[in-house]
């Protein structure tokens, strides 16, 4: 791996990355005729390293198979090619049980969408149906592959557990003779309530339809096989054949990353009512952008979708008052489809330069075709997040271009000093670090998943018209993919489920759904494993644009800034839940709620490697070099090489250098000993309590055996976070907190390592 200086100009230095080589093409000769026809029309002249390796063990169709690749290295085909052939040579000899013959779950309604017009082109030639199965498809095609079941079903998590509740006596016939499972974007599903929910379906699946199907999983940032393995088919990890394959040629990566200083608010742009003011960063960020992404295709990625609308609208507005065409434009999920698919097209184009300002919701596999360059604005949510939105650009052989964009705050006397430390700056860098060693955040395959639990045991009762407790347990516990919940807890959680009346048990001992079971099995929200928000519709002259959650204040006459334009708002109309806009020349952005995933721990060790390091990175411009030398700076003058502890007026600053989930945990234990604790990123601030004091307890509990988690998590008052909680009684919260938010034994490593520290002056 190679580093050159910074280019001069606008363009971000070069990091050239190596890749494996290719091995000359056998699968080729394996695939069915039509299909051999169809890699000929598109005139490709070889296979590219996924497709070559992954053929002869999907063919197979005796394992699961993970094809691991870098984003636009043909992942796709490299398990659809070898499906189709399959299912082809089997049409031909007749052997073919109806029904479905191969099932694609997706993330994301919109990559169904962009899969189902790639795979009607490939499969038009092979007698082989593509149906689309989701919330925007029609009920008359739904009815068509309800009616003649055949060829391959793109559908989402959801739409298969509403097929599971509603139609559960056609799901024999529906999916008899399935051959194949594909999982797009694993790494998406991995650790996730929603990955809960789409193991259960799977291994439901299976037991209607008495056979194993093989499970062909695709991702492009995977950082630990054995545990994508074991989540893709539980118990059987191991037997998981793996093709991870690299980009065939030398990718090469041309990466700036500029800082900014976020003063006190100025008025950029502001509008003639003065109610809308810009933070200076956001503006200077605004500028560079709009100077520097004009005339060509990018991704703009942002963390939250409040500054989605931020952003779009300084560019739009820069582009008003340069009187040129604006072609900055938002996509964030709560935006309608329309608005969405119209952006989406706009990047296919190649006549409309466009710039997407956007949250997550382009980072996937949706094809826009190739991005002329990414930006990140605020430091990545992970190294695993970053990748994804980095595969958006460098195809077809040109460079991929990665721009990042980070705020640190003015420095004054009274700046605390995780601030002080620049660790926005230094977290950046130490992602991407990991990034181009090919690091990825490794999945918590360890969570009960409880609340995701309680909704399978409702649809399984809901699909048979009722169950019996122990073959319950035998199929999603013993056998099935709630592995980590034991029978005690299980029958914990028929209890809490029976007090609150979700489900009830007749005289034989059927389970049977409650009077409040059947409002939540029949409720439109129950097929999702996360929390849906009730939302008001925004409509604009008979247009809907999007969304906003009730929760969200909002009043006649106030001012809204969505979709990249600003509004005035009309009409609320509390019952249909529909808010009327009207073009306005004020407004301000919603306010969204979400937050990112946990910071892993390999994450702030590499920070504070960057600390104590006195190299610069070559891809840092200014400001950001800046930046860099402030935060060693305050790093030397805190001491924090030989100690962790910094007096911080009346309260002390405790800088551990581990991830959020044994941050948690650190602060947990502290309060248990009766101290106010606060968690502000790389540091957990005591307060009104001494150095001397902390450095002492400190040393006490290293020396102490680790508490057990449960008695930990018992002490913690709100322990609810996943969507069907609240039904659980104080004991299984504890259980599933504790195995969520937890991390003991990392704890103990971490308070031994600080009790090695001197005692502090």
């Amino acid at each position: 791996m190679t580093t050159t200086s910074p280019a001069s100009g606008s363009d971000p230095p070069a990091v050239a990355v190596p890749a494996s080589a290719s091995s000359a093409s056998s699968a080729f000769e394996r695939f069915h005729p039509r299909v051999r026809q169809w890699i000929w029309d598109q005139g490709w002249q070889s296979l590219r390293s996924a497709q070559e390796h992954a053929a002869a063990p999907i063919m197979a169709g005796d394992r699961d198979v993970i094809v691991a690749a870098a984003t636009a290295s043909g992942k796709t085909e490299a398990a659809w090619l070898p499906i189709c052939s399959v299912l082809a040579m089997q049409a031909e000899d007749d052997t073919a049980e109806p029904g479905v013959k191969a099932l694609y779950l997706s993330p994301l309604k919109a990559l169904i969408n962009d899969q189902h017009s790639r795979l009607d082109q490939l499969c038009e030639h092979l007698d082989l149906p593509v149906h689309r199965w989701h919330g925007d498809v029609a009920g008359s095609q739904k009815r068509l592959v309800t009616r003649n079941p055949d060829g391959l079903l793109l559908i989402t998590p959801e739409s298969l557990e509403s097929l599971f509740v509603n139609q559960g006596e056609k799901i024999v016939r529906l999916f008899g003779g399935l051959r194949y499972v594909v999982i797009d974007e694993l790494h998406s599903f991995i650790g996730t309530e929603r990955g809960a929910q789409l193991r259960s379906l799977l291994h439901r699946l299976e037991l209607a339809v008495r056979h194993r199907i093989p499970r062909i999983a695709l991702s492009a940032t995977l950082g630990d096989f054995g545990a994508a393995a074991e989540f893709l088919r539980p118990g059987a990890g191991p037997e998981v054949a793996v093709v991870s394959s690299v980009d065939e040629e030398r990718t090469e990566l041309r990466m700036q990353l500029r800082g900014y200083i976020a003063a006190d608010p100025v008025k950029v742009n502001a509008d003639p009512t003065g109610e809308t003011g810009v933070d200076y960063d956001k503006g200077a960020i605004a500028d560079h952008l709009f100077a520097t992404l004009r005339g060509s295709d990018n991704l703009v990625f942002t963390n939250a979708r409040g500054l989605v609308e931020i952003y779009t609208d300084l560019l739009s507005r820069r582009s008003a008052d340069a009187n040129v065409p604006n072609e900055f434009q938002p996509h964030h999920g709560n935006l309608s489809k329309e608005v969405r698919e119209h952006v989406e097209d706009r990047l296919k184009a190649s006549d409309t330069p466009t710039t997407a300002v956007c949250t997550s919701t382009l980072e996937m596999g949706i094809d826009i075709g190739s991005a002329d360059s990414v930006a990140q604005i605020g430091s990545p949510l992970a190294v695993s997040v970053l990748r994804q939105r980095l595969g958006r650009s460098g195809r077809r052989g040109q460079p991929a271009v990665l721009r990042m964009y980070v705020s640190e705050p003015e420095l004054t006397d009274h700046t605390p000093p995780a601030d002080a430390l620049r660790s926005q700056l230094m977290q950046t860098i130490a992602m991407v670090d990991l990034l181009l060693e090919r690091w990825y955040e490794p999945p918590d395959l360890h969570r009960l998943h409880l609340s995701t639990l309680l909704q399978q045991i409702l649809s399984v009762i809901a699909q048979r018209g009722g169950a019996e407790a122990e073959p319950l347990f035998d199929a999603l516990c013993a056998h099935g993919p709630f592995r980590t919940v034991d029978k005690g807890t299980f029958v914990a959680l028929l209890r809490a489920m029976g007090e609150a009346d979700l489900i009830s048990q007749d005289t034989e001992g059927l389970l049977l759904p409650g009077s409040a079971g059947e409002k939540l099995i029949n409720h439109f929200s129950f097929y999702t494993a996360f929390t849906t928000d009730d939302e008001y519709r925004l409509v604009s002259y008979g247009r809907t644009l999007g969304s906003l959650p009730v929760e969200y204040p909002i009043s006649v006459g106030s001012l809204l800034i969505f979709s990249g334009r600003r509004w005035r708002v009309l009409a609320v109309e509390s019952q249909q839940r529909v808010i009327d806009l009207a073009p306005a020349r004020g407004g301000r952005p919603p306010t969204f709620p979400g937050m990112g995933p946990d910071v892993a721990d390999e994450v702030r060790r590499r920070m504070r490697t960057w600390y104590e390091a006195d190299t610069v990175p070559v891809y840092l411009d200014r400001t950001a070099q800046r930046l860099l030398a402030e935060g060693r700076a305050a790093f030397r003058r805190l001491s924090l090489d030989q100690q962790p502890l910094v007096s911080w007026g009346r309260d002390t600053v405790l800088l551990p250098w581990r991830g959020d989930k044994i941050m948690n945990t650190l602060s947990v234990v502290l309060r248990d000993h009766r101290l106010e604790v606060g968690q502000d990123g790389v540091a957990l601030t005591v307060r009104r309590t001494n150095v001397v004091g902390l450095w002492e307890l400190i040393r006490q509990l290293a020396c102490a055996p680790p508490p057990d988690p449960l008695d930990l998590a018992e002490k913690v008052a709100n322990k609810a976070a996943d969507k069907h909680d609240n039904y659980l009684d104080d004991a299984l919260l504890t259980k599933s907190y504790a195995a969520r938010s937890l991390d003991v034994p990392g704890a103990w490593s971490a308070l031994r390592h600080l009790a090695t520290a001197p005692r502090p002056e």
